[in-house]
């Protein structure tokens, strides 16, 4: 959530920012009299309360000089009165400021590029040169049903469009890509957590996919709801707790299956892996002092990238525009992999700082010598398996159609 002070204090700043993260000229208005009926919710409040406290004082004087208190007192009753409905109008003014603000995006930082889409990204650098062949590459879908590794037709027999099944290499090299993740960021101090695929509503709140996409989640008959990634139990393990200084930073890896309906993704991506109602993912997820949050960004960028370079993936590293920026995020770098078969570079990973956006949200803190201050929470996908099988078959294919196994997942798979 955005810092509600620093919105009563600069709005016009706050405005700016929000204004390049696309949120409405309706929706900043009406942001701002929400913001003006609580300061002057809050300015009635103070006028009444500074009168009380003249008139308590008053009753010493009267009582001093032996004066009859009667009619100061019911002065004093009469606005204890309006005292009480004044917190009262303030308490509900704080409510729907509050209640707006969960819909606000964060706001980006000053280094986010302006722009509308992904056409408006900006490439950092290219890791890794592509493959150059000598037949034209098929795309991974063919690949997958001609090796008999993933079952499209039987996916939708058991649930619906979007989901796939996994058959003998397929399905081992999806559990062999899991266990290199998971070890890989384990060796650069990431540690292995295993968290609840179902989550309660306060979660997804305090990570920024509720109130405003609901419709993308799967929602149980008794109010848990599926997780669309590992970052929101990761990130909540320390909801509505305050960490020591010097326990910090906390860097945490998971592997989850993930579960999104895609309700704004209609006519994209449908046939293959690459967009799908359930996919597997290993999550990278650090609760830093801001001070070191900036520092923890790159290394969780680089984690990516050398996992990526590690199982010879050629990929480039973007830096999103205001346009692409997700929701919580205050900058983002994506990191894109090479499918030689679609002849293009295809997000792969998505590593962003929120700084306290969602730690405010979450009421995630640290003692900071004798104050109490959010923390600054990250996270980042390491990697999307799916997408990740998708490129080393793209990437590794021979012309007869064949798939070769990149050599750092030879021990994985007994080769």
């Amino acid at each position: 959530m955005i810092d509600l002070k620093l919105l009563q204090k600069d709005f016009e700043n706050v405005s700016k920012k929000l204004q390049r993260k696309g949120v409405s000229a309706e929706l900043i208005a009406e942001l701002k009299a929400k913001n003006e009926a609580l300061k002057e919710a809050k300015q009635a409040y103070e006028t009444l309360q500074a009168a009380q406290n003249a008139m308590s004082k008053e009753f010493g004087v009267y009582k001093r000089e032996g004066k009859d208190i009667s009619e100061l007192k019911a002065r004093v009753d009469e606005n204890k009165v309006k005292v009480a409905q004044a917190i009262e109008v303030q308490r509900q003014a704080q409510e729907a400021l509050e209640e707006l603000a969960m819909a606000i995006p964060n706001m980006p930082d000053d280094s986010v590029p302006d722009g509308e889409d992904e056409d408006d990204n900006v490439e950092l650098k290219k890791v890794l040169i592509p493959r150059e062949f000598d037949f034209t590459p098929k795309e991974h879908w063919e690949l997958a049903e001609q090796n008999g590794w993933i079952d499209f037709e039987r996916g939708v027999k058991l649930a619906t469009s979007r989901f796939s099944v996994g058959f003998g290499m397929g399905a081992r090299l999806e559990r062999a890509l899991i266990n290199f993740m998971l070890d890989f960021n384990r060796e650069r101090d990431f540690a292995e957590v295993s968290v609840p695929q179902l989550v309660n509503a306060d979660a997804l709140k305090g990570t920024g996919q509720l109130p405003k996409f609901e419709d993308d989640l799967y929602k149980t008959q008794d109010g848990l709801y599926l997780i669309p990634t590992a970052e929101v139990p990761v990130t909540n393990l320390y909801q509505d707790e305050i960490l020591k200084a010097e326990d910090l930073p906390q860097k945490m890896t998971a592997y989850t299956s993930c579960f999104r309906k895609e309700a704004g993704a209609a006519g994209r991506d449908t046939r293959g892996m690459i967009r799908q109602h359930q996919f597997h993912k290993v999550e990278l997820v650090a609760i830093t002092h801001p001070d070191e949050s900036e520092k923890i960004f790159d290394e969780m960028v680089a984690c990516a990238s050398d996992m990526l370079t590690a199982l010879e993936l050629p990929h480039r590293l973007v830096n999103l525009c205001t346009g692409d920026l997700g929701f919580g995020a205050a900058y983002t770098t994506d990191i894109e992999v090479w499918l030689p078969g679609q002849n293009t570079y295809r997000e792969i990973s998505s590593i962003s700082n929120t700084r306290e956006f969602q730690a405010r949200r979450a009421k995630i803190r640290f003692k900071n010598g004798k104050k109490n201050e959010f923390v600054h929470t990250l996270n980042g996908s390491s990697l999307a398996v799916g997408r990740t099988m998708v490129a080393i078959m793209e990437n590794f294919q021979n012309e007869d159609g064949t798939i070769d196994i990149p050599k750092v997942l030879h021990p994985y798979l007994g080769i």
